[in-house]
């Protein structure tokens, strides 16, 4: 678990109920289900409306990402790239088919372009092209949080003029003004709240993880093309050292 996101949370949300609490508000005033319906069932209404449906079922699964994200792997990975080296030089490039087992499709992708004996500049612009789409398509799934951030305060506006005509229509009943009142007010604070307090850092931090895969894949492509060129095993060190430097 990412301990410092939830830290984060934990304390975004800590700073303004006790920033409330001291200005002698009561929590209870903020839980308002009809604001909060409003805000968030909007917004993801909106949000999906722009989104292809598999974009957006992605986001919501990158979800976890900000909690638990994947493992980096690089470490693992170099000593793969190593391996790989060492059995091209000693056994040929048909050697690598034993590799190919492995989770990752594109790096078994890879594996088996080089055993294929793609020409080399034939196998990077193929491989460029698979981390073109897999970036395209995880920014696009990262990309609805960041949507939903510039929906929510909107939305959460429209919360505020929906409670104020509440307001307006029960002006001859002054016990009902209080909760048409609240729900003006609190409907912005979620929508505000939820786009700065949550929306937003989760859609840059899963833009953050994509581009460290990405930043693999880049490293990846290089060493299947310099496998496949027959490159002296000192140039597939330096690609494991590149791999290792952002770990």
């Amino acid at each position: 678990m990412d301990w410092a996101s939830v830290a984060g949370l934990a304390l975004a949300v800590a700073g303004v109920l006790l920033g409330h609490t001291l200005d002698g508000g009561r929590f209870a005033s903020l839980l308002q289900p009809a604001a909060f319906a409003i805000v968030v069932v909007g917004t993801f209404g909106a949000t999906l409306l722009q989104s292809e449906g598999r974009s957006f079922l992605l986001g919501l699964r990158m979800l976890r990402w900000v909690f638990f994200p994947p493992a980096s792997g690089r470490e693992k990975l170099s000593r793969e790239i190593t391996l790989w080296s060492l059995t091209a030089r000693r056994d040929g490039l048909l050697s690598l088919e034993q590799y190919m087992g492995t989770k990752d499709p594109f790096t078994q992708k890879g594996l088996r372009l080089v055993v294929d004996g793609i020409q080399p500049d034939k196998l990077r612009s193929l491989l460029e092209s698979e981390i073109s789409a897999y970036e395209f398509a995880q920014r696009q799934a990262a990309r609805i949080w960041e949507s939903a951030a510039g929906y929510a305060p909107t939305i959460g506006i429209l919360g505020a003029v929906l409670g104020l005509i509440h307001v307006m229509e029960n002006l001859s009943d002054p016990a009902r003004l209080g909760s048409g009142i609240a729900i003006a007010f609190v409907s912005t604070v979620y929508g505000v709240g939820l786009a700065n307090l949550f929306f937003y850092p989760v859609a840059n931090k899963l833009k953050a993880i994509v581009s460290d895969k990405v930043a693999q894949y880049e490293i990846l492509a290089e060493v299947f093309h310099d496998l496949a060129s027959g490159d002296h095993t000192r140039v597939l060190e330096e690609r494991v050292a590149s791999l290792l430097v952002r770990h």
